[in-house]
């Protein structure tokens, strides 16, 4: 192995989360901070949790409610012209649903 390459191993490295949980663990850095952790992740905290920085979320939302009007629109669309193929009915039938 070649001397001096490889970084220098801290055994005492601080992890922060933004809930406020702090631990120390092995790393090569000093202070590593991270967004989840066991204290508030959703596997175990057992509370769902979304963590959406980019809205992606919302935006899945507001296709999923323009994908809804659209699909009623088509409903409607289809009855019409189902109402509207039916037409008159012939003199036979007519006839025949008198009786």
């Amino acid at each position: 192995m070649k001397a001096n390459i490889h970084p220098k191993y801290n055994p005492a490295a601080q992890v922060i989360c933004v809930c406020g949980n702090r631990f120390t663990t092995g790393s090569t850095q000093d202070v590593i901070h991270v967004e989840l952790c066991a204290n508030c992740h959703p596997f175990y905290t057992g509370q769902q949790k979304f963590v959406d920085t980019s809205s992606l979320i919302k935006k899945f939302e507001d296709r999923k409610k323009v994908a809804t009007q659209l699909q009623s629109k088509q409903a409607h669309k289809v009855e019409a012209k189902k109402k509207a193929q039916e037409g008159p009915k012939s003199l036979r039938e007519m006839l025949m649903g008198m009786k």
